[in-house]
């Protein structure tokens, strides 16, 4: 009788080993809630909530952010992508609900993010269509722009110009990103998996020993989110616009993300409608999120270099950290040992993660032929575009609001600028051939 030779299993699709699974996740969650946690600090101060509102919304951040994970690493029903994402509050999208809260009201700002979430489901078809013109000298150019935004915010969170000891950060910095290395390079296989892990438990041991480590205080040991915390939501389409621009362009980035992320776990994928699940989900999960007075939720790039560097590629263990996350939601001592983890560390541990972005674009880059002439000058103009706004931040103030937000998206400008030089030399190519023949004919 033949013997039956068992399917192998994608490494996307592999569960790990419970121990292996855990330590992977726990990577994921310590490098990735600082977002949450920022993004509910930032809000917080900014619209002068009390103590028992800041608990509701960080306690609705982590919930959806881990819900949202769970179902982008899940892939089912049409909602995700099946690849192990993680999702957290958008950064920008964080500015823009403060902006539109203090400019309105956190009412109408929710109100937002719901329009936001709805148009986000309804225009999926669309974002489907739309990613077959993306060629693939745009998309590394995205994720290449992606990576150098990302390496930045990390940088930004190891020191600042009112850190009081810029050599002492700089310094925890340094051995959190020297351990890390270290750890990946010399240590056994097992040990290389949980190299971060290592890297960031050494960076605080020694901000303790340098007395920049200090546990937050608090004595609640559990907290829950609040339904409609700001009120019944206010449904303003012109205050909306600015997040409705910024959804336009986070679907630009989402397309990049899951090609990206496809690449690093080596599983092939059908571009147009994996990324509509992956828009679907963040759309829903921002529409839950909404509901209980948080921001719009992204998908994050942040995770995937997490991935490249430990080799761990398991949606599984995205899918454990989504369960932690929302672990973390409801049990408050978690949340507060996380917060307490020194800025040096967590920005120094991005830092060399995000890297990791920038290498898989360049290696996309090699499917690229920048010989070409038109490659070539498509390359050098999405640079340019998406660069621009992230190396001089300042750079579109004097343009108006609207405007200024589509101008600052590198992402966003990545994409809008490469394709429509893409097109354009598309068209000069065959008009050029089109012309090169017919005198070719009339010669002859």
């Amino acid at each position: 009788m033949a013997a039956v030779t068992a399917t192998p299993v994608a490494p996307v699709d592999e569960i790990p080993p419970a121990g292996r699974a855990f330590a992977g996740a726990l990577q994921h969650l310590v490098v990735m809630i600082a977002m949450p946690l920022t993004s509910v600090l930032l809000i917080s101060r900014s619209l002068n909530l009390d103590d028992d509102a800041a608990r509701a919304l960080l306690c609705g951040a982590l919930l959806f952010s881990g819900i949202g994970t769970i179902l982008q690493s899940g892939g089912r029903y049409g909602l995700g992508a099946g690849l192990p994402f993680v999702m957290l509050p958008g950064g920008a999208a964080v500015v823009l609900f403060i902006q539109i809260a203090q400019t309105y009201d956190p009412a109408t700002a929710t109100g937002a993010v719901l329009i936001t979430a709805v148009a986000g489901i309804a225009l999926v078809p669309v974002a489907r269509r739309l990613v077959r013109f993306l060629p693939m000298v745009v998309i590394a150019s995205m994720i290449l722009v992606i990576g150098v935004n990302l390496v930045k915010v990390g940088a930004n969170l190891i020191t600042s110009a009112e850190d009081p000891t810029p050599i002492r950060s700089v310094t925890i910095a340094g051995v959190t990103i020297v351990a890390t290395v270290l750890a990946h390079r010399f240590l056994p296989t097992g040990w290389r998996r949980v190299s971060v892990l290592i890297g960031m438990a050494i960076g605080t041991a020694t901000a303790a020993a340098l007395g920049a480590f200090t546990l937050q205080p608090g004595d609640a040991l559990v907290q829950l989110p609040d339904p409609f915390l700001f009120g019944t939501p206010h449904f303003d389409l012109l205050a909306a616009i600015p997040l409705l621009v910024f959804s336009i362009g986070s679907m630009a980035e989402a397309t990049g993300q899951t090609v990206l992320n496809a690449q690093v776990v080596d599983k092939k994928i059908d571009t147009a409608p994996t990324v509509g699940r992956t828009i679907r989900g963040d759309a829903v999960t921002s529409l839950l999120s909404g509901l209980f007075g948080g921001p719009t939720m992204v998908t994050s790039g942040e995770n995937i270099g997490l991935i490249r560097l430990t080799g761990v590629r398991s949606r599984y263990v995205t899918a454990l950290t989504g369960l932690l996350l929302i672990l973390a939601a409801f049990v408050a001592p978690v949340g507060r040992i996380v917060n307490s983890l020194p800025g040096p560390v967590v920005g120094a541990t991005a830092a060399i993660v995000f890297a990791t972005i920038i290498a898989s674009a360049i290696g996309m880059f090699r499917q690229v032929d920048l010989d070409d002439d038109a490659a070539l000058l498509t390359t050098t103009a999405a640079l340019t575009a998406g660069l621009l706004p992230i190396l001089v931040p300042g750079l579109y103030r004097g343009f108006p609001d609207d405007l200024r937000l589509l101008l600052g998206s590198g992402v966003t400008m990545a994409a809008v600028v490469g394709v429509l030089v893409h097109v354009l030399c598309t068209v000069h190519r065959r008009r050029v051939a089109f012309v090169t023949n017919e005198h070719d004919r009339d010669s002859a």
